[in-house]
């Protein structure tokens, strides 16, 4: 089972390790899972950039990044290299070790999901 480790840019929330992650879920699905708070206004379908996400390392465990979710990441706020959405960012290998950081969420309407 993989682990998931989630830092925050609002370094008021303290870092949370979700362990025994099963693969074929998506980043977005294990902060819902574990009461982690990512914006998700479009329901999950890679129609917006509100689930953002930087994937600090485990890049390779998870779904390759497709051409609609690069052209959603530029609409991001401060999109980087290691962006994704976490909606898309799915998780393929069952022993993995991914490392998360989930931007400042109060810069997006509607961060109150």
């Amino acid at each position: 089972m993989a682990t998931v480790k989630f830092t925050f840019e609002d370094k008021s929330i303290a870092p949370k390790i979700v362990e025994n992650v099963e693969a074929d879920i998506s980043i977005l699905e294990v902060t819902e899972d574990n009461d982690i708070h990512l914006n998700h206004n479009c329901g999950e379908v890679c129609a917006c950039s509100t689930c953002h996400i930087y994937v600090l390392s485990g890049e390779d465990a998870l779904e390759e990044i497709s051409d609609k979710e690069e052209d959603f990441i530029d609409r991001a706020i401060n999109p980087r290299l290691e962006s994704r959405l976490g909606c898309q960012a799915v998780i393929l290998d069952e022993d993995a070790t991914i490392e998360v950081e989930i931007p400042d969420q109060k810069q997006i309407i509607g961060h109150e999901h």
